[in-house]
């Protein structure tokens, strides 16, 4: 059985599967489906948990002992066989596909992996877990289903957060979800259960430096050096540390230097700003209308005057790291 992250609850409160394969690259939710998987195992009397870690070192001939292997503190137990790079290798298919044959009683098997290729997919081993077990495949999520998400996120909490609220986040985290949830943490501290709309979020998120630095931002793209220039004084004046709005200028170079380097290889533009995780509307638009003027040569030397800033602000270097970081406000232009 195949299902979505979003699915995993009901099905768990329905009963366990014998076997679970968690898969795919964001960190977030494999990580809170595999804690469900674990929680409604112990609740069903899995006490005990061995877990094996696939490494260069990793024999799968112990995923095979270990099924064989009676718990001395159990009668059921959880194996929790993790596999970073989502790799198996024909000794790992072949113990897996012996597993699925064995079917050993009273064992709970969860496979927590890195995003599989394609080919992986149609394998006789991952039909075979399909087909006796659940296969939970994580996704990157942007768009609508980034939305709902945090919609969803912030309603598990008891909060109510208007759509541009909603939409106002989204723009903010830019698919990272560990982001997005410690975000939503502490809007709950401030807020509670109370209605949030946009204003009320906007006036919160002020007070924190790296919501102002994507003011400038965000007007850096869009042309505007005169207010982009009025804006890093202003941080400046209010004490704002000067390695956070580093922070937001090299980052924001480094994501036009790709940007470049994808374009010249070909790559389509929205596949640029997957790769980039780069989700809102309105930053694809700005970085579009940049496209066709990005110069190697201004680009690298926002980057040499980054890492100038950076000696500066750390006293290796003499100068004002604010003037080399106005001069590189200056370049975007």
């Amino acid at each position: 059985m195949r299902l979505k992250p979003a699915e995993l609850a009901s099905a768990l409160a329905k009963g366990l599967a014998p076997l679970y394969l968690l898969t795919g690259s964001e960190p977030l939710q494999l990580g809170e489906a595999a804690d469900a998987i674990r929680l409604a195992a112990r609740q069903s009397g899995f006490d005990t948990r061995e877990i094996l870690s696939v490494d260069a070192h990793f024999s799968w001939r112990s995923l095979l002992e270990e099924a064989a292997t009676m718990s001395i503190f159990s009668d059921k137990k959880i194996i929790d066989l993790r596999i970073p790079d989502g790799k198996l290798g024909s000794e790992g298919a072949k113990a897996l596909l012996q597993y699925c044959e064995l079917k050993p009683e009273d064992t709970l098997l969860l496979m927590s992996a890195g995003k599989l290729a394609a080919e992986a997919t149609k394998s006789r081993w991952y039909l075979a877990v399909e087909q006796w077990g659940v296969v939970v495949q994580v996704k990157e999520l942007d768009g609508t289903d980034l939305l709902q998400w945090l919609q969803q996120r912030a309603l598990r909490r008891g909060m109510h957060m208007d759509a541009q609220a909603i939409k106002f986040l989204a723009s903010r985290i830019e698919g990272n979800l560990l982001a997005a949830a410690q975000e939503i943490e502490k809007l709950y501290v401030l807020f509670g259960t109370q209605p949030i709309g946009l204003a009320d979020l906007q006036e919160v998120v002020a007070d924190h430096a790296r919501y102002d630095v994507f003011k400038l931002v965000d007007s850096l793209l869009a042309g505007k050096v005169k207010r982009s220039a009025k804006i890093l004084n202003g941080l400046r004046d209010e004490g704002i540390a000067a390695p956070v709005v580093l922070w937001a200028l090299a980052r924001e170079a480094r994501i036009l230097w790709n940007i470049r380097d994808q374009v010249q290889q070909r790559v389509a533009r929205d596949m640029i700003f997957k790769n980039l995780r780069i989700w809102d509307a309105d930053k694809k638009a700005s970085l579009s209308k940049l496209i066709p003027r990005l110069d190697s040569r201004v680009l690298g030397e926002m980057l040499r005057l980054s890492t100038q800033a950076d000696a500066q602000i750390k006293g290796q270097r003499s100068g004002n790291p604010w003037e080399t970081m106005l001069q590189i406000c200056l370049l975007f232009a």
